[in-house]
């Protein structure tokens, strides 16, 4: 007798089928979860196995979240097919405050832990923004997200950075790279990149959708016999070790830090608020208010957990939101297991170490795709935007997009300002995301809450992850 749709939440899978439809949800996420650790960690000079042990985390923590959203506890978690991973709308915020010393990791982490207990607190009054964050409000912010990460991913295929900071005369001086943008390494990047658009025009189903994590493989065994990518920290990572909290040192809070996570935390659960909606539209069942504040306490909880476990603010990945309606698969359990695997993943080093160990030349071809997706999707969302009836919608677009790009194309411009608030001065997407709503409140006014739902759920089942 067919499973009705409501039931297919709760349908418990065999196990021979429920362990290969846990695997497709861990691998076609895995790219983008270990994204943002690599490029917090290389911003902040962190030693390889540093960075390889952030990763462990980032694993660990994406399922210790992912079984808090599917599994649920009371009070806490929408209980449906949902993967938490890493939100990149908090890469542009923590590269800015990795670049403040007195900031740096441990003042990460403060805010990180202080965002999760703010998203606990404010979950059930969450949905009373919606109407702040129209789509042309988070198209916007998406827009700035993608455009912002894609100097990440160019100059991960540029092979690091432009210019290094050298003592000259006692002086630290900013030098140029010698090894930068190499042609041997930009023709890897573009190798990459070509191996995920072929995958992406002629593979079908499962394997386009895991294009990006395809071509880093490829691109690395390329690497690899070329003499480019080094194993021998993977060979001596161990097999096992735990994920211990606090790995780092104690946790440091700031208070602009604080506020500007906090910040992102409200962005992350307007969009996940979305993407719980789309989700119980694919699933056949409704999510009510109650649905929605248990969710959003989960991606506080989440967060608050990622802080502790030396990592990052979490949100559900929308590819596998994605997945679940591609597959007809509408089972929780099947993202239960993928959370476990995810755990299991985050206790084995020598995968962190293998991870850690790609070039970054490799990652510069993958992230020009992931990274450009992201800023793709808010353009696919503001093709909804009513911009022929409202031309007003135009300014509000044009003006926070401006004020997104200042850090990116003028890093000064706001130097004689008080040094407390450059963690939030240099961060366009807060910047953008700040002016977007804003302009939209002054411009447009506010719309209903009913409305400005379904506008969410509307944007969400076209988004990917941000």
């Amino acid at each position: 007798m067919p499973v009705k749709p409501a039931d297919a939440v709760e349908e418990m899978l065999p196990p021979a089928r429920l362990l290969p439809l846990a695997v497709q949800h861990v691998l076609v996420m895995y790219a983008g979860a270990v994204a943002v650790p690599l490029i917090i960690g290389r911003a902040l000079g962190l030693r390889p196995e540093e960075v390889a042990f952030l990763i462990s985390a980032d694993l660990f923590a994406c399922g210790l979240a992912t079984l808090v959203q599917s599994a649920g506890f009371p009070g806490v978690g929408i209980r449906l097919p949902v993967m938490m991973g890493v939100t990149f709308a908090s890469v542009g915020p923590m590269l800015s405050m990795a670049a403040t010393p007195d900031v740096g990791l441990l003042g990460i982490y403060g805010s990180v832990i202080a965002a999760g207990i703010f998203g606990l607190l404010v979950a059930p009054y969450v949905s009373r923004l919606l109407p702040l964050f129209p789509p042309v409000v988070t198209g916007t912010i998406i827009l700035v997200i993608g455009i912002s990460l894609m100097r990440v991913g160019i100059n991960w295929a540029g092979g690091g950075q432009p210019t290094l900071t050298r003592m000259i005369d006692g002086v630290p001086a900013a030098v140029p790279n010698p090894n930068y943008a190499q042609a041997g390494g930009l023709g890897i990047a573009f190798l990459v990149l070509l191996t995920i658009l072929a995958l992406i025009r002629w593979g079908k189903g499962f394997v386009a959708n895991v294009a990006v994590l395809l071509g880093i493989v490829a691109g690395s065994v390329l690497a690899a016999m070329l003499g480019l990518m080094h194993l021998d920290k993977v060979a001596a990572a161990p097999w096992f070790a735990p994920v211990l909290p606090f790995h780092f040192g104690w946790p440091q809070f700031h208070l602009v830090p604080i506020a500007t996570m906090c910040v992102v935390m409200i962005v992350v659960m307007i969009e996940s608020t979305g993407m719980f909606l789309a989700l119980g539209e694919i699933t056949g069942r409704p999510v009510s208010q109650a649905d929605l504040a248990r969710g959003l306490r989960a991606d506080g909880l989440g967060t608050l957990l990622g802080g502790l476990f030396n990592t990052f603010p979490y949100t559900s990945f929308s590819q596998n939101v994605g997945l679940v309606g591609v597959t007809g698969v509408r089972s929780r359990y099947v993202t239960v297991a993928g959370g476990v695997i995810m755990l299991a993943l985050g206790l084995l080093p020598k995968m962190a170490a293998l991870v850690e160990a790609v070039p970054q030349v490799v990652l510069g071809g993958a992230g020009l795709v992931m990274f450009g997706m992201v800023a793709a999707t808010g353009a696919r969302i503001l093709t909804a935007v009513d911009f022929r009836g409202q031309p007003k919608n135009q300014f509000v677009v044009a003006i926070a997009v401006g004020f997104g790009m200042i850090p990116l194309v003028a890093p000064t411009f706001f130097r004689n300002l008080p040094h407390a608030l450059h963690p939030l001065l240099e961060s366009g997407i807060l910047l953008a995301s700040i002016a977007a709503v804003l302009l939209n409140a002054f411009f447009n006014g506010l719309g209903s809450t009913e409305q400005a739902g379904r506008d969410a759920s509307a944007a969400a089942a076209a988004a990917e992850h941000v």
